[in-house]
């Protein structure tokens, strides 16, 4: 009887340490993403990543932080006007901590596509096949993970809508794209409020401006 009344004291501290380290991973989410909202400047967005791989390094098996972590580096490289290859690696480099936590993850695979489109940015005329080859096989691998997600169709549309119309882009192939992505959001769930819900600001810009 003793035996059993200390295992079951074992158990329930157990249970109220991971309740309680779970609270706090997502007290401390919760306030990361919103100091990611409020970020204006490349120094902000510096800051707020580098608390997400602090988060994820104290976690150790989460994925969410380096997850944003890498999407804000990924943004920062898509904006650069120097050094985008160093930047993209630098983000890969996140994201793939985030993937060693969470294998064939749709959300993963969207940054990865984004690394790529932003590498082909710095020479699109010389690095279109390599690279646009690699963002469409992980826009693939992302909606073949989640067809739900909304961000594959927002990626998508957003490489339509900035390519130039004699090579297939352009609001003629953007919208229909665009519009697909906007009911997906509409109807997609998070997992949680601290999962990805960005991207519809995307959509609205691009069917704003394709009427």
């Amino acid at each position: 009887m003793k035996k059993v009344i200390i295992l079951s004291f074992v158990l329930v501290n157990t249970v109220f340490a991971a309740f309680s380290q779970s609270e706090k991973f997502t007290a401390a989410m919760t306030s990361a993403l919103d100091e990611m909202k409020a970020a204006k400047t490349a120094e902000e967005n510096a800051t707020v990543a580098a608390k997400f791989e602090r988060i994820g390094d104290a976690e150790k098996t989460q994925w969410l932080p380096y997850y944003y972590a890498a999407l804000i580096k990924t943004n920062a490289a898509r904006n650069a006007k120097a050094d985008v290859d160093k930047l993209c690696d630098d983000a890969k480099a996140t994201l793939d901590k985030a993937e060693a936590n969470s294998k064939d993850n749709s959300e993963i695979y969207v940054i990865k596509a984004m690394i790529a489109y932003a590498k082909m940015g710095v020479d699109p005329q010389n690095r279109w096949m390599q690279y646009g080859a690699e963002a469409n096989t992980n826009l693939e691998a992302a909606k073949k993970a989640d067809a739900t997600n909304p961000r594959v169709a927002m990626l998508q549309a957003t490489s339509l809508f900035y390519m130039p119309e004699q090579f297939g882009g352009g609001c003629s192939t953007a919208k229909p794209v665009a519009e697909q992505a906007n009911k997906m959001f509409a109807d997609f769930k998070p997992a949680s409020p601290i999962h990805p819900t960005w991207g519809k600001e995307m959509v609205d810009m691009m069917l704003s401006n394709c009427k």
